[in-house]
């Protein structure tokens, strides 16, 4: 155990922006040192790193292992976010440093996500909207899209957010299927599982990823997958960019090997490939399935919690490490 102190002897070091409020409450409680903002970060590390307790970061961020590396004083990385890939948890295990993230108080948001795109896309609800903006409605009538209801929704990662997505799935009278590394025991017994993410692509109508980022699932979603999922089917995505070989996914899109896809995540965020722009049947989001006020409240209120409960009494609501 370490010394017992007040919280606002703990000196952070904040590696990239986090909302103005988390910020500026952050920094009544602790020393914060903001590294994006340093003219020269090597140099803010020389000078303040022996001292700095705590990293606080995003999904976006991270913590690299250099990093770690160069804070021996180091006790904990504290994430605002669910995801914790591109934290370097084997470097934070083996400097016996705790890593905290933010799940469960964004699970809603993300799921009321996916359905928001998997009602966007097939109906076409951006394209419309772009139709009526440009004054094409007086002149032209618009097509048809596809009815998302009473199909078959594919979850890959059931998850607590994938069982939130499946849920409201189900309230649009849909044939909800899964697969998981294993069957989810509390799982409602009409979910059916699938043992593979080909067979369920197979299965579907409607593939919707909901699983972690990182090594495990990168590429997750190749060209077998797509030309699984098939010229009826729809790729959901909220889980991670990395989950999906996107020069695979450009190439079936356009050769209309599957029908369409919603996005809200990308392999190398913030660019988006140049070939999804021109596309109708894509709706592309910057990354907001967690971006509502409320859920960003709560996520900045539970990484406060981790970081006062470690550094009074080194307790911590939600570990990863």
């Amino acid at each position: 155990m370490t010394e017992s102190l007040s919280t606002s002897t703990a000196s952070l070091l904040m590696v990239g922006p986090l909302l103005p409020d988390l910020v500026a409450d952050l920094e009544s409680r602790y020393r914060v040192h903001r590294l994006w903002e340093a003219a020269d970060p090597a140099a803010l590390l020389r000078e303040h790193g022996p001292a700095i307790r705590g990293i606080a970061t995003s999904g976006r961020f991270g913590a690299t292992r250099e990093l770690i590396s160069a804070l021996p004083a180091l006790e904990g990385i504290f994430s605002f976010g669910v995801g914790y890939d591109t934290i370097d948890l084997n470097a934070a295990q083996e400097h016996r440093v705790v890593v905290t993230n933010t799940p469960g108080v964004l699970d809603a948001c993300v799921a009321d996500t996916a359905l928001a795109l998997m009602l966007a896309a097939p109906r076409r609800i951006a394209e419309a909207d772009r139709f009526v903006r440009a004054g094409r409605w007086p002149q032209e009538g618009f097509g048809l899209g596809t009815r998302m209801s009473g199909k078959r929704c594919g979850i890959v990662g059931l998850g607590n957010i994938g069982l939130q997505i499946a849920r409201r799935a189900a309230a649009f009278d849909m044939d909800i299927l899964y697969t998981n590394r294993k069957p989810r025991a509390d799982a409602p017994a009409a979910y059916r599982y699938c043992p593979d993410i080909v067979t369920l692509a197979q299965e579907c109508d409607f593939l919707v990823l909901a699983v972690p980022g990182g090594n495990a699932t990168r590429h997750m979603v190749n060209a077998a997958v797509l030309d699984a999922l098939g010229p009826q089917g729809w790729l959901i995505n909220i889980a991670r960019g990395t989950v999906v070989d996107e020069a695979a996914l450009v190439s079936a899109l356009q050769e209309k090997r599957i029908a369409g896809a919603g996005l809200d995540v990308f392999e190398h965020e913030p660019a988006t490939p140049a070939a999804l722009h021109s596309m109708d049947n894509v709706v592309l989001l910057p990354h907001i399935a967690s971006g509502t006020h409320e859920t960003r409240r709560a996520m900045a209120d539970l990484m406060v919690a981790n970081l006062d409960g470690w550094f009074r009494d080194e307790k911590v609501l939600t570990r990863v490490v």
